[in-house]
């Protein structure tokens, strides 16, 4: 499963509308395990390659424009599944533990964190107060290990996280 309730509690409506559109382009629900996934991925990336389109410049370009969003959406659901999360936590625990923060960015309730051993993470559905106060604490690292870390659902974003 994809979302458990405890993510749910931690999406906004946003969020939880790019989980469900991601979900839609590969035609899956969220009781999909990441191994079908990985199979209904390289199935429709068979379907729509580019490569299959030699004479048809139109349908080569569409074709272009499909696979990069269906790769993006692969990508994401394979980051924020629970699987995942729970096979990289031990990284993530020591990242958020032992390394400092480097730079951040905030767009639209996403704060993207940059860490000095090379991490970043993306934290979704955090309030734009939240973020503020982050940039304004004495100590951000410390503020962020009680507001941010563990409080909402956030994806790694400095490698690209492969399904088993």
């Amino acid at each position: 499963m994809f979302v458990s309730e405890l993510h749910v509690a931690q999406i906004n409506k946003k969020h939880m509308k790019r989980i469900q559109n991601h979900r839609k382009l590969l035609g899956v629900d969220e009781n999909v395990d990441l191994k079908e996934l990985k199979s209904i991925y390289r199935n429709l990336m068979k379907e729509c390659h580019p490569d299959k389109f030699h004479d048809d410049h139109e349908e080569k370009t569409a074709a272009e424009e499909k696979s990069k969003k269906v790769i993006a959406a692969y990508h994401f659901l394979v980051s924020i599944a629970p699987e995942t999360l729970e096979s990289t936590q031990d990284e993530y625990n020591e990242t958020i533990t032992n390394a400092s923060i480097m730079d951040y960015e905030y767009k639209s309730e996403i704060l993207r964190i940059v860490f000095s051993d090379g991490n970043e993470y993306e934290y979704y559905g955090v309030p734009k107060a939240i973020y503020v106060k982050l940039v304004n604490a004495e100590t951000p690292a410390r503020f962020a290990r009680r507001h941010i870390y563990n409080e909402y659902i956030y994806r790694s974003t400095s490698k690209q996280v492969a399904a088993v």
